[in-house]
């Protein structure tokens, strides 16, 4: 090249350094900016309650009756009576003559009137009108003598339905601030002339002893979660804060300190006319986990629960105890070694064998806390949270990417042993990684075989002269050398640079080397092997590489050996690639690339399927377009793998075929 054509090659890659710096430092100030007090959640300053417009709860003159209920009690004549004196003359009318109107109606006065005994500290009688509301509304939705005049099209029975629903979180809040509610305890509970023994079950995945305390969904409101997934029917939506136990479930040591988890809880009343004379009437206070039943069977017939998935979740990302793991992402780039000790796998949802595990990892000075976005909209669709689990995959991000994916290859194996010694579980062996930036190269390395490529990027001599002590040579030798996964099924990439970054420029590659700290050991032992065989590396750099962002440089001679590496057969393998839109300052700094990974490198055609988003490198994975993505190859792996794992494999879908011709593509225009 001549020298002035050579010049101006050099200025035009050095202003595009400069403008891919420039477009990096935008979307990481407008990206972190506040992120030190980045809040999931905020108290209301009233609980959420759907009759509170319906029943005036918040006026002057308090609580107020429906206009139905107001037009029932004019018919029987008990309008003006007091309060006590309606409900028993309202009581004799149910007894005398029994209908739905009027169990509605007693059970709408019964919470009126405990909200008015609750706000002026009446505990006992304001427990015992909610307990009255509740039971009254419960024999209305499902008293079978009047199946015949149920009408679910009229407001009333959904007005029933927040009643009781509203009237045993009222009843719940009073028992809980006497004593904690927990799985495992009975209650006695009176209501005029009746009693009522309530005994608190735990239905599903989680144990009675994984329950320390609950607190209230209707409490709080959500913040920095695009969506709160909230589905309607019967029960009071609860946070569970989970207490920890020690050497019992081999799962325990991957549940994070602080965990919570949505549960609902649902009270069975007795029928009204079955409950014996002389004793109380048994109840049962379910708490069902959403994630394993969304639904119950009542007086034969299937009743929706009241779910929320997305309020218990911010909790847990509020919580003091898992602040640590939180705010990892700039201490696990500037000091490895600080993570050390929070690094590995862990889950937010009670470990299932039945259902196929989801491994999420994060990438470059970042953290699981990036996948919550995601993470909240998949389990909200029940074909997903039905058949997957999610794990989450947590690394120092300051080491090389190849060290990185050593750690996960053995953290993986650990799991397995720890989970499955036995190797039985077959949707182990159907695993799905989804790995964004960084952590998709991260990914992908669980799944290729090395051979002596990836050593003979080092030397031509054979591995057994190295000269070494035993711990640094088994060291290299788990990193050069690697067998695929068997039991990795699919990889998803999610703006991942195959071909390195130009974010990793001269600049920034200074800069990070000045910044972060790797282990003492690890700078010791690279020292140590090039002090003790001289002349046997052909490429020093490469073994001294000491930060990610030299491992991610375009010029890196393992990015072209990844991309050539014998992939497993049994692997299925998917793009997803980001492209900033050409609008606004970023836009135009960042053209042809999310701003921190050019098309180009983003790009594969070795691939099932390949979508672009328009998203930034940051927030690649939480537009809905991503998502979606990510929840059609979830659907399509799950049919492939029940046909699979249930030895039918002609009933894998005929739309599955992975032939380049027949593979998903998008074009790409930028």
């Amino acid at each position: 090249m001549p020298p002035r054509a050579a010049q101006v090659a050099w200025c035009e890659r050095r202003s595009r350094y400069a403008r891919r710096v420039c477009a990096v430092l935008a979307l990481t100030i407008c990206s972190l900016g506040g992120c030190a007090s980045q809040k999931y959640l905020t108290l209301r300053p009233v609980p959420r309650n759907p009759l509170q417009g319906p029943l005036q709860l918040l006026s002057n003159n308090g609580p107020q009756p429906s206009q139905r209920t107001a037009e029932l009690l004019r018919r029987y004549d008990v309008a003006q009576a007091d309060s006590e004196e309606v409900l028993t003359r309202l009581q004799a009318e149910i007894e005398s003559d029994p209908s739905a109107d009027k169990l509605y109606s007693f059970a709408e006065l019964a919470y009126i009137n405990a909200k008015r005994a609750d706000a002026l500290g009446k505990r006992g009688q304001a427990m015992e009108l909610y307990g009255s509301a509740v039971a009254h509304a419960y024999w209305y939705l499902f008293d079978p003598r009047f199946d015949r005049f149920r009408n679910p099209y009229d407001p009333q029975f959904r007005g029933a339905s927040d009643v009781y629903n509203a009237a045993l979180e009222g009843a719940m809040r009073l028992a809980n601030r006497e004593t904690q509610l927990r799985p495992g305890i009975t209650y006695t509970i009176g209501t005029g002339d009746q009693q009522f023994s309530i005994s608190v079950v735990a239905h599903g995945n989680w144990h009675e002893d994984d329950f320390e305390r609950l607190e209230f969904v209707s409490d709080y409101e959500i913040e920095n979660l695009s969506s709160r997934h909230h589905s309607y029917g019967l029960g009071v939506p609860l946070i569970a804060v989970r207490h920890p136990h020690e050497d019992e479930d081999p799962a325990e040591h991957f549940y994070p300190p602080g965990l919570s988890f949505a549960v609902t809880a649902f009270l069975r009343v007795a029928p009204r006319m079955d409950g014996p004379e002389d004793g109380p009437h048994q109840c049962v206070l379910e708490l069902h986990d959403p994630l394993n039943s969304r639904d119950v069977v009542v007086a034969n017939r299937l009743v929706p629960l009241e779910t929320d998935l997305t309020t218990p979740l911010a909790y847990f990302l509020d919580n003091p105890d898992f602040e640590e793991r939180r705010n990892i992402a700039t201490w696990a780039l500037l000091k490895p070694d600080s993570a050390d000790s929070l690094r590995g796998l862990f889950m937010l949802e009670p470990y299932d064998p039945n259902k196929i595990p989801v491994v999420m990892v994060h990438g470059l000075w970042s953290s699981p806390v990036t996948w919550m976005e995601m993470f909240n909209e998949l389990r909200s669709f029940p074909e997903i949270r039905n058949q997957y689990q999610f794990w989450f995959y947590l690394y120092p991000t300051g080491q090389p990417f190849w060290i990185s994916a050593r750690q996960m290859r053995e953290h993986l194996a650990e799991v397995r042993q720890s989970l499955d010694a036995e190797q039985s579980t077959p949707t182990l062996d159907q695993m799905v990684l989804v790995g964004h930036s960084m952590g998709g190269l991260v990914s992908k390395l669980q799944t290729l075989e090395s051979g002596d490529d990836y050593w003979h990027l080092l030397t031509d001599r054979p591995f057994e002269e190295l000269e070494a002590d035993d711990a640094t040579r088994d060291a290299l030798a788990r990193t050069v050398y690697f067998e695929p996964n068997p039991s990795v099924r699919r990889v998803i990439t999610i703006g991942t640079p195959h071909r390195g970054s130009e974010y990793a420029n001269d600049y920034t590659r200074w800069l990070a080397r000045k910044l972060i700290a790797l282990p003492e050991l690890v700078v010791s032992a690279t020292s140590r092997l090039n002090r003790e065989n001289p002349g046997f590396f052909r490429n020093t750099d490469l073994l001294t590489i000491s930060t990610s962002i030299d491992s991610l440089s375009p010029d890196s001679p393992v990015l072209p050996v990844m991309l050539r590496s014998p992939r497993s057969p049994r692997t299925t393998y998917h793009n997803i690639v980001g492209l900033v839109p050409d609008e606004g300052i970023v836009g135009s700094l960042a053209g042809g690339s999310d701003g921190v990974v050019e098309y180009d490198s983003a790009h594969l055609d070795d691939v099932a399927s390949e979508i672009t988003v328009s998203a930034d490198h940051l927030t690649v994975h939480h537009p809905p377009r991503a998502i979606l993505e990510v929840r059609r190859i979830l659907l399509e792996h799950q049919a492939f793998a029940i046909a699979e794992m249930s030895g039918q494999k002609e009933a894998i879908p005929a739309s599955y075929d992975l032939r380049p011709s027949n593979r998903r593509r998008e074009p790409v225009s930028h």
